[in-house]
């Protein structure tokens, strides 16, 4: 269930969000396909942490204020929201455009709220020798070539798709082209920024994403002070749907590598 939080630094802006569980807080952003990329991911994470899950401003209906334009306005609002509540001890994970969100988040996050970050298959960055696949200009059948292991499996004829649910996807790829759109699908100063994140990150990658490769993904890495990039076999740019459990496992032994050693703030 969806519920409305208001953010005290901006007035107009209400977050739409799920939250479920207890015990440490774990921010999980959705990528371009909207909250039902993660709804799995957050609801095994529920099983141990207490979970939040946004819409983004913009997505599946709600409203996005018109200073919101960017990416990096996007990570702003989510930490400050994570402020206001007090929060600390925080895991992000975030998939996709959720990644490049939470990267941003994480660089900004003087405060030392965000303690554990897994990006998987995040945009974001530029890596010269491995542009992002143009997402805007893949039709139907692109799509699931480029994201997807399985493509025959995961390829849905936009002919066969409710008219409704086919606006809500043209809507949100409206607010993707205007949070995302210029320059495509990254920040140019991005990646030399993430050297000075030193926390312990997780990079999940599927071996068969042709939106982002796992040699972008190694990249995006390296440029870490203390990334680690893992990739799963037999899947695609939504490793958490096409082979959840192996997504799953890496992230709990991420997590218990976090306890284990000691990183967590008193």
């Amino acid at each position: 269930m969806f519920t409305d939080h208001a953010v005290a630094q901006y007035p107009d802006l209400s977050l739409n969000l799920s939250e479920a569980g207890t015990g440490r807080p774990a921010l999980i952003l959705h990528g371009g396909g909207g909250p039902a990329t993660v709804a799995g991911l957050a609801g095994h994470l529920a099983k141990t942490m207490h979970t939040i899950t946004p819409i983004h401003p913009g997505w599946d209906g709600t409203p996005r204020p018109a200073w919101l334009t960017g990416i990096d306005d996007l990570a702003l609002a989510y930490l400050h929201y994570l402020q206001d509540l007090g929060l600390r001890d925080v895991l992000v994970v975030g998939s996709s455009l959720g990644g490049w969100t939470a990267a941003e988040m994480a660089v900004r996050d003087t405060a030392g709220i965000i303690t554990g970050l897994v990006l998987i298959d995040a945009v974001g960055v530029h890596v010269e020798a491995e542009p992002i696949t143009d997402f805007f200009a893949l039709d139907a059948h692109g799509v699931a070539e480029y994201a997807w292991h399985d493509s025959a499996r995961f390829y849905r004829d936009p002919a066969g798709i409710p008219a409704e649910q086919l606006a809500i996807q043209q809507g949100n790829m409206a607010t993707m082209r205007v949070l995302a759109g210029d320059p495509s699908m990254h920040d140019p100063k991005l990646l030399r920024r993430l050297r000075r994140i030193d926390l312990p990150t997780l990079l999940l990658w599927g071996e068969s994403d042709r939106i982002v490769t796992p040699a972008y993904g190694a990249a995006y890495a390296n440029a870490f002070g203390n990334g680690r990039l893992q990739v799963i076999p037999e899947a695609g740019h939504l490793p958490q749907i096409e082979r959840p459990e192996a997504t799953f496992a890496c992230i709990d032994t991420y997590i218990r590598h976090l306890s284990a050693n000691s990183i967590n703030p008193q």
